[in-house]
């Protein structure tokens, strides 16, 4: 059942991308990162708040991790993502950021000492040959760019982004698997900060005119971030945090493979890009590279094989 619901969660978080691609056509990067963040955040605690005021006790120490969290997973991780994907095909975008299990292995190490073997390496050393296909599908804004080596800005752009939003994911696993603090409460409060940090971020670098959007653009935009905040914000990130209490992140990211495969057919289906044979084939390439880890941590006995009672609590 919950490995239904996460493959569930990554097909209707890789519209994202497609979404994202649509609504930058009205809206400066950071702009819509810190109005999609501070609407979230604001929904979150504000039901919060009807609903269970006690999960507003917090540390501050916690708070300090949820501060991390937000300038990492909510903040950075968007703002490199976003201005990516103005540059990049939804898919290409999706299919990069999925990278992350890569990243994850690397920190999980640091932070909960799930120790690295062979068996994982050759994984990781399988996946990143599946990255050759999709960096050789380069468009016309890309070549324009430029970039570093064989990468392009918004590649290398995209690859932090997902190295931000994992290094989040491991804070936020930090938080909610040890404390009192709920995911709801932990993402309501990181999206607000992350929120604040991008709105601050976009007064210093966008042109507000009174705002970075103009009045014949601002119904597309509304709309968009309205969708993109439900389907990523509201629903999305708080049933990752869930799965969390059940799955390692490294687990978690590797079934996020099936993202770029989701985001194909939804870019085809909303912005008519037509699917890549390379994202399918470095797809299957990157996934059998992390069956090997994936395999590897039940070995380990990193993947839990019960819920904890926790996790049930609202």
């Amino acid at each position: 059942m919950y490995i239904s619901i996460v493959v569930l969660m990554f097909a209707v978080w890789s519209s994202i991308f497609s979404l994202a691609k649509i609504t930058l056509e009205h809206s400066p990067p950071l702009f819509l990162t810190a109005v999609r963040m501070l609407l979230a955040g604001m929904l979150l605690l504000g039901f919060l708040a009807i609903r269970n005021r006690s999960a507003f006790r917090i540390t501050s120490k916690q708070l300090l991790s949820l501060s991390l969290y937000a300038l990492f997973s909510m903040y950075l991780a968007n703002a490199f993502e976003f201005w990516s994907v103005q540059h990049l095909s939804a898919a290409k975008t999706c299919f990069l950021y999925s990278l992350s299990p890569f990243f994850t292995a690397f920190f999980s190490y640091l932070h909960f000492g799930e120790k690295m073997n062979s068996r994982k390496w050759l994984g990781m050393g399988i996946g990143f040959l599946g990255i050759v296909p999709v960096l050789a599908i380069q468009t016309g804004s890309e070549n324009l760019i430029g970039g570093i080596f064989c990468f392009s800005w918004p590649e290398l752009a995209m690859m932090a982004a997902a190295l931000c939003s994992v290094y989040g994911w491991v804070l936020l696993r930090i938080v909610v698997k040890d404390s009192s603090v709920s995911p709801s409460m932990a993402n309501g409060t990181a999206m607000l900060i992350g929120g604040v940090f991008a709105l601050f971020h976009s007064f210093i670098i966008d042109p507000w005119h009174p705002t970075p959007v103009s009045s014949a653009h601002f119904p597309a935009f509304v709309q968009g971030t309205l969708i993109m905040t439900f389907i990523s914000n509201i629903v999305c990130y708080n049933i990752y945090g869930l799965m969390l209490k059940r799955f390692t992140a490294t687990f978690l990211s590797f079934m996020g493979l099936l993202s770029p495969v989701f985001a194909s057919l939804m870019s085809w289906i909303f912005i008519g890009e037509t699917p890549s044979f390379a994202i399918f084939l470095s797809t299957a390439i990157v996934g059998s590279g992390l069956w090997l880890i994936y395999s590897a941590e039940i070995k380990q006995g990193y993947i839990l094989k019960k819920i904890p009672s926790e996790a049930a609590a609202p």
